[in-house]
């Protein structure tokens, strides 16, 4: 057997938001928020479900897993394989849009409901702290938390490193999932008794997609692979011309490859340009 590899975004997506990928994602929920009985999450309802593209491209689509819980928590999980300008804002963001959107015209503050949102990383954010996960919410300088209701959790792969042997909790188990089922050709045998995770293993088979699908993933891994080109390059550009240059020119590279692929919103979300100037390419490669 082969895996998609689930750190890209729409691999990610089928995985954990597919419309049967329930348990997966209470699973992985409870393990990355550490939750124990009686306050595990026993369902979800997973909003806008992954659906199989019906064309080549990634206009008009989601990159984010978005459900709710039993109890009304609101929660947003994402795979980030590249470290782009804004990101951290973008974060923040649709976090605070989910939050203030559980409101209609007339409603009271007090119907307001927890807003989690989680981001995986393919790349180190914190390297002043050690831990794979770490969770922030409003503080005071003191440490007293302002508020729960809102809180953003950060998972950084590369500070995981525990080899399948050393394999303890759902969350390594989860974790190892993320990193290296696209090397893999069977599921671990330290896995095969967990349901959830043999499920999305299960869906993450690429005997199971459509060539379209296949073309699509492919496609997807080649992306990457430039934007991680780029960025080089630009560190490179960097040493000789300045690193902020630099890193202009490589964001300019990553946003003309898109143009045929995304729409001028969603560039912009992805490289941190405004729109204007996205839209400006876009006329100048015509």
């Amino acid at each position: 057997m082969r895996f998609l590899n689930p750190k890209t975004d729409f691999a990610f997506k089928r995985i954990f938001g597919s419309a049967e990928s329930g348990d997966i994602l209470i699973s992985f929920l409870n393990a990355i928020l550490n939750l124990k009985s009686p306050h595990r999450i026993v369902a979800v309802d997973i909003l806008d479900p992954y659906l199989a593209p019906k064309i080549k491209g990634m206009k008009d689509t989601y990159l984010d897993v978005k459900a709710k819980d039993e109890s009304g928590k609101s929660y947003i999980i994402e795979m980030q394989v590249l470290n782009v300008e804004g990101f951290e804002q973008r974060i923040l963001y649709n976090a605070c849009k989910t939050y203030a959107g559980q409101l209609d015209s007339g409603d009271g503050y007090q119907n307001l409901t927890d807003v989690i949102a989680i981001t995986i990383t393919d790349f180190v954010m914190f390297k002043e702290l050690p831990k794979v996960v770490n969770n922030f919410k409003l503080r005071a300088e003191s440490g007293h938390v302002y508020h729960d209701d809102l809180e953003l959790v950060f998972a950084e792969l590369p500070k995981f490193n525990k080899h399948e042997y050393e394999l303890t909790s759902d969350l390594d188990r989860w974790f190892y999932f993320l990193k290296s089922a696209s090397s893999l050709e069977a599921v671990p045998k330290s896995m095969v008794d967990d349901a959830a995770i043999q499920h999305a293993f299960h869906i993450a088979n690429k005997a199971s997609l459509s060539r379209e699908e296949l073309d699509d993933q492919e496609h997807r891994e080649i992306f990457i692979q430039d934007q991680r080109g780029a960025l080089s390059l630009a560190k490179k550009q960097g040493l000789e011309e300045g690193l902020e240059k630099g890193m202009e020119q490589a964001t300019l590279m990553i946003a003309r490859f898109l143009l045929s692929l995304m729409d001028n919103k969603t560039i912009a979300d992805s490289t941190g340009l405004n729109v204007g100037k996205i839209q400006h390419l876009r006329e100048c490669e015509k």
